[in-house]
């Protein structure tokens, strides 16, 4: 195995690195009382990956199954217990336990217990997926062609 080609050509590094504190309000608070938190966005990190904190309450829906065909998908969970739907069945996600989906992996999650759970979300290569965070409450009240459209344009194709 080797590392991939150099895309840093300079020979006395640069000052780039992002800091976020952790009292850094959310980025989206969902009527449902779920925040996310752009820890690292598409914008932020050139495309490489994105890393999202998410806070669901007690008993929050989560996505249904669905599968991307550009992206991967991470889960870890930091607190809490989470449903976490693997392709082939649901598994209970606790503190520290963490699932991949390679592209093309059908997954999904949820909270269905009575208290709040919190996870990171990490997105590779980071697409754009912040529009898609911040509008798809409004496209799932729109329903039909409009909803399809917007999940089509930011790769998720639910089954």
């Amino acid at each position: 195995m080797s590392y991939p080609e150099p895309r840093y050509l300079g020979e006395k590094g640069e000052i780039n690195a992002v800091f976020r504190a952790a009292d850094t309000p959310p980025d989206i608070v969902a009527p449902n009382g779920t925040t996310t938190h752009y820890l690292a966005s598409h914008t932020s990190t050139g495309g490489e990956f994105g890393l999202y904190k998410v806070d669901m309450g007690p008993k929050a829906p989560g996505a249904r199954t669905h599968f991307h065909r550009s992206i991967s998908e991470s889960f870890y969970v930091l607190s809490g217990e989470v449903e976490l739907y693997n392709g082939e069945r649901w598994v209970t996600g606790r503190q520290g336990d963490f699932l991949y989906v390679p592209v093309g992996g059908l997954h999904a999650f949820k909270n269905d217990s009575d208290d709040p759970v919190s996870m990171l979300m990490l997105f590779s290569p980071g697409a754009p997926r912040e529009e898609y965070f911040e509008r798809v409450a409004e496209f799932a009240q729109r329903g039909g062609e409009e909803l399809r459209e917007f999940q089509v344009r930011h790769d998720s194709f639910f089954v």
